[in-house]
């Protein structure tokens, strides 16, 4: 592991922030560090409110795609909300079609088949569509790159609204709206909202037309927060915002599908790394494992006994989900070993039996493997698909494109992508993908970095200092949870491996001449034993949360990292 500290923020700036908010110098150092420079961006970030959302009608075509529904409702049309898959779209989908019911009866929704009809808006869904007599299609999460499939249902007498928040190409499909604050032609202050945000935007403005507020759509800021946590979008600006509220939601007052997933997590209070970890799992294995419209029926239902039917049932789908992740990760990793490929820059693997829910999550555990760019293939029909993952700071998106020639189609964001190809490519494909790699990365990037916020003496960690850290949650993409570095740490003589198989490292740190100490714990960090036996003075990085015991409170440490 490489150790970064961050760069100082200027004396002054810290000074001048200090005592503007009369606070802890290691408090305005991490809000310099996060862009907040003044009183009023230090209060919009520790209270944030519902009012600093910004117009929707700010986004570029959103007035066309509420003047396209509003005529939709008034002509009695029916309406069909089509979503991804994954958590970003069922949510959405879920999100438009429940508050679409609120003012109109004819809207159906279409989730496509992950293995059947692929990624986006596909033939088979336009033909429900016709079949079915709709005549608008709002497509969540997906579309901005389905420039046939809209031309076809156009020519069918479809028409398309798209909101979507990848990367458009060059030229945007031919749809009565687009909304994706990525267009370059978008003038939307906020360009980083997941899917489910955009479908948010949306309905606001529909509510601002009929005269609602804001607060009148709280109740959906649920789904819009496990969307964000999900999606690993960057939890700042709106998205913070959207987050705050929606964890409110959740904690209070979720809705019956939500509250049926809680029931089987038992916790009380969850945070957004809760969601990331127990939430949105069990909605992506429906998706992954059957089907996705299960999900959208579970964040839909208004009766509890059938959620809790439905919760029990994707429950069930997400522990499959988990016994071919780990299958599946164990036959690649093998694969590479075998293959001698530990040298390469790149993991490229291939298994045509492997589960396509799943290749996603395994390319996640090859790269906290080997932590360089990962794609994992499967075969889908005659050709194969592919799941992308980058590491920190290098653009996958990008290295995919020069690498176009050998692909059919793909899409995503800098750190993920999905992509097709035809088998007979495979090879081709894998040597000119490891060549772009080789020739663009920084050697760096090849090392998993822990980015450290500051150096801190464990005497700086107090109930009030960590009373004000608290309130930088939510945490997420531009606004990590605060690490910090501590040297000259000592163990007081009882650290030692603790769990089922002693993998982890459990020790008191202390400094000389102090009396602070804190329990310190770090998760896979047993054979670090040696380094904090024998009273040898070690640094330590780590962040700082709160241990519950026997009804006590008391703060400690989470090791991310030991060095003598």
């Amino acid at each position: 592991m490489r150790w970064t500290l961050k760069p100082k923020p200027e004396t002054k700036k810290k000074e001048a922030l200090q005592q503007a908010l009369q606070v802890d110098p290691i408090i305005a150092t991490l809000l310099l560090q996060r862009g907040i420079k003044t009183f009023k961006e230090a209060k919009q970030f520790f209270r944030p409110s519902l009012s600093h959302l910004h117009n929707p009608f700010l986004m570029k075509d959103m007035d066309k795609a509420v003047a396209r529904i509003e005529k939709a409702i008034a002509n009695n049309e029916h309406i069909l909300v089509y979503g991804d898959y994954d958590v970003d779209g069922t949510t959405a989908v879920a999100l438009m079609a429940s508050y679409l019911k609120t003012k109109h009866h004819l809207v159906h929704t279409y989730i496509p088949d992950r293995y059947d009809e692929g990624y986006g808006v596909s033939e088979k869904g336009i033909h429900f569509a016709l079949d079915h007599d709709f005549t608008l299609i709002i497509a969540l999460d997906c579309g901005i790159k389905a420039h046939e499939k809209v031309a076809y249902a156009k020519k069918k007498g479809i028409d398309f609204i798209i909101c979507d928040h990848h990367r458009p190409a060059n030229t945007l499909p031919n749809a009565v709206a687009v909304l994706d604050p990525k267009r370059t032609d978008c003038k939307y202050p906020y360009k980083e909202l997941c899917g489910c945000g955009v479908g948010f935007k949306l309905i606001q403005a529909l509510a601002t037309n009929d005269g609602k507020t804001v607060q009148d759509l709280i109740p959906y800021l649920d789904l819009v927060a496990t969307a964000i946590g999900a999606d690993i979008v960057p939890i700042d600006g709106e998205n913070r915002v959207l987050a705050y509220f929606g964890l409110q939601v959740i904690n209070t007052k979720p809705r019956i599908g939500i509250k049926a997933i809680l029931n089987q997590v038992e916790k009380t209070e969850l945070t957004i790394s809760d969601v990331v970890f127990m939430v949105a799992p069990r909605i992506n294995a429906a998706g992954r494992m059957k089907h996705g419209n299960y999900a959208v029926t579970l964040l839909t239902e208004s009766e509890e006994d059938k959620a809790n039917d439905y919760a029990t049932e994707i429950n069930n789908f997400n522990l499959e989900r988990r016994e071919a992740e780990k299958q599946i990760t164990e036959e690649a990793l093998k694969q590479i070993e075998e293959q001698k490929e530990q040298n390469r820059l790149t993991s490229v693997v291939y298994n045509k039996n492997w589960h396509k829910g799943v290749i996603g999550i395994v390319a996640s555990r090859l790269t906290e493997t080997y932590y360089r760019p990962t794609l994992v293939f499967t075969k889908s029909g005659d050709k194969l698909v592919a799941s992308a993952r980058s590491v920190k700071d290098f653009d996958i998106y990008n290295a995919l494109e020069s690498c176009s020639d050998y692909i059919e189609q793909f899409g995503g964001h800098k750190y993920a992508a999905g992509l097709t190809i035809q088998e007979a490519n495979y090879q081709a494909f894998k040597q000119a993908f490891e060549d772009e790699v080789h020739k663009t990365i920084d050697r760096a990037l090849l090392i998993p970095e822990i980015p450290i916020d500051c150096k801190i003496d464990l005497k700086n960690i107090t109930p009030k200092f960590y009373r004000i850290l608290k309130q930088f949650a939510p945490y997420g993409p531009n606004n990590m949870t605060p690490v910090f570095m501590t040297d000259n740490t000592t163990d007081t003589g009882y650290g030692k491996c603790v769990g089922n198989d002693k993998t982890h490292l459990r020790l008191t740190a202390k400094q000389p001449n102090a009396s602070s100490q804190f329990v310190a714990i770090g998760f896979g960090l047993g054979n670090k034993l040696n380094v904090i036996s024998n009273g040898k003075p070690f640094k330590i990085v780590y962040s700082i949360d709160e241990n519950e015991w026997q009804g006590n409170v008391s703060l400690q440490l989470r090791l991310k990292d030991i060095k003598e």
